[in-house]
């Protein structure tokens, strides 16, 4: 190692000092301001008036004043200190990229596929990014979100938008009418709500996204339904519609137990039927809490995790709603 480099590596580690010293002109509000006991940054400073070969501060009674060498090399020290600043934002930006979690609280019918694919694309960029996942009602999902203990909600109606939560479509699926199997209208291609009128019907519990969207259908009816039962699972839902015990409305399954009858499963099964209104459909769409700059920031996993879900979740979701409208 020649003479340079072991002056510079004498001299690195009191730039932060002498970068200081030339703002503030003063020993005692340097080493407050550095959180060091003043001889410390005396003691500094003699040793970078060493090591330069020239004094580079004056004291001048309780202050202190730049040299002219001094005022020529602080520029330098100041450039050298803010490349550094701007290298460490960068490995703390890629750190947390990689390394964060990211807190997604979603309805049930999400689990399946929807949230599964959009974490799946997210991974093969970010793989060591962590989930925390929280899965209920529409309203929980909400509240969790409202109390900062999930950082994006994944709903069904989608979130009314406000100042301090934002919120955006993704994609709209049908809603079907789930008949047993030997329902008179389980070989109809289309149903009205009026031909349920008389029927036992399967609902979901209060909060749930399904239950204000199924109640907005009967309103535009004009009739409540005789509701039979009350869930919190759309699977139960469709066992019960299954056993015979009512009908209900839920999206579409796709491919699923109970769609085929065999000897094994007794007189068990379930026909959904595409209805006639104009409201029948459910908007799926993601939630997040609108932060301010500085503590509240957002971080850069969920901001990059928002951005993916929203410009090209309704591209990677395309084949999922297809398969399911269809299955």
């Amino acid at each position: 190692m020649d003479i340079e480099h072991k002056q510079l590596a004498q001299l690195l580690p009191l730039l932060p000092v002498l970068s200081e010293l030339g703002r503030t002109q003063h020993v005692t509000e340097t080493a407050e301001l550095l959180g060091m006991p003043q001889s410390t940054v005396s003691r500094a400073l003699a040793r970078a008036s060493a090591v330069v070969g020239t004094e580079l501060l004056i004291r001048d009674g309780r202050g202190v004043r730049l040299t002219p060498a001094a005022k020529a090399l602080l520029p330098y020290i100041d450039a050298a200190l803010n490349e550094f600043r701007t290298g460490l934002d960068l490995v703390r930006h890629e750190s947390e990229v990689v390394r964060g979690r990211i807190a997604v609280a979603f309805q049930h019918t999400f689990g399946e596929a929807t949230l599964p694919l959009l974490i799946n694309e997210f991974h093969h960029r970010h793989p060591q990014t962590a989930f925390d996942l929280s899965q209920g009602a529409r309203d929980g999902c909400l509240a969790e979100l409202a109390a900062g203990t999930a950082d994006l909600a994944l709903t069904a109606p989608v979130a009314t938008a406000g100042r301090s939560i934002g919120s955006a479509g993704l994609y709209r699926e049908p809603l079907r009418l789930v008949v047993h199997h030997e329902h008179a209208l389980a070989g109809r291609k289309t149903a009205r709500l009026e031909d349920i009128r008389h029927d036992p019907f399967v609902a979901m519990g209060h909060g749930y996204g399904m239950r204000s969207l199924t109640d907005a259908l009967f309103r535009e009816a004009g009739f409540r339904p005789r509701i039979a039962f009350e869930s919190q699972d759309s699977h139960t839902v469709r066992g019960l519609v299954s056993a015979s015990l009512g009908v209900s409305i839920l999206p579409p399954g796709g491919p699923a137990p109970g769609r085929t009858v065999t000897p094994d499963t007794g007189n068990l099964g379930w026909v959904e039927v595409p209805l006639d209104s104009g409201l029948a459909f459910r908007e799926i769409g993601l939630a997040w809490r609108e932060r301010r700059s500085g503590h509240d920031a957002e971080p850069d996993q969920v901001r990059l995790f928002r951005e993916m879900v929203l410009t090209e979740g309704p591209a990677l979701l395309a084949g999922l709603i297809r398969a399911r409208s269809e299955g």
